[in-house]
């Protein structure tokens, strides 16, 4: 049965992956079993464990605002510690496995493919960003560009004029078990629509709210290659 370490093992993803039954051997790590940012620890934990696949989703997401106010420990958990889990992986020649975000996109134009040129619009896109370049320098490793969140939508208003990608964790954890093997980058989400729209179909009575500019209209992805046979 091969193994598959998962870094962020208490997060709000890991739990999704935790219903579902599957052939792999999961080992979840929290930050306390897996310091991400000591390298000794990483290390130490890879050689005990050899696990085939490493998926690293650990890191500091939410709230938005963090990564303004708080600069270095953003750097510090998305880039460095990102960096640092590249170094052990190609060291012991384990696969990576990188969750992204639709956020390193521009959002102008939508439609985004993994070809594209990539701006982020915030912080927290240039933070994923940062740790995508050190994942792309390893051939063996998979980048994930994801548009989640969880079910049910946790708030109480929604972007009526905002495209995205929107799609439920429970959805995703299938999509990723079925895209591991694979190598490069790829956009994950759901179909095209505004959040609002999204979000209406589990919260009848969500409220329309509209952005003056604080988040890009067109966020949504190209998800041809994803869904390419």
């Amino acid at each position: 049965m091969k193994k598959i370490l998962v870094t962020g093992g208490d997060g709000r993803f890991a739990l999704e992956l935790k219903k579902i039954k599957s052939k792999f051997n999961f080992i979840y790590c929290n930050k306390e079993k897996l310091n991400i940012l000591n390298f000794n620890s990483i290390v130490k934990i890879l050689k005990k464990e050899k696990p085939n696949y490493l998926l690293h989703l650990a890191g500091l997401s939410r709230p938005m605002s963090d990564h303004e106010k708080k600069i270095s420990t953003s750097i510090n958990l998305n880039i460095i510690g990102t960096a640092n889990l590249v170094v052990a992986c190609s060291k012991l020649n384990i696969k990576i496995i990188y969750f992204s975000t639709s956020y390193i996109y521009s959002g102008k134009r939508g439609n985004h493919k993994e070809t594209d040129p990539i701006l982020p619009w915030n912080n927290y896109g240039w933070s994923k960003l940062g740790g995508e370049a050190a994942v792309q320098m390893y051939k063996n490793s998979l980048i994930l560009r994801v548009c989640m969140t969880e079910k049910p939508f946790i708030h109480d208003k929604a972007y009526a004029n905002v495209m995205s990608n929107f799609i439920y964790q429970d959805e995703v954890a299938k999509i990723f078990l079925k895209v591991l093997d694979k190598k490069g980058v790829y956009n994950i989400g759901g179909k095209s629509q505004t959040i609002h729209s999204f979000a209406k179909k589990y919260k009848k009575n969500i409220k329309k709210i509209y952005s003056k500019g604080e988040f890009p209209l067109r966020q949504d992805m190209n998800l041809t290659k994803l869904y390419k046979k």
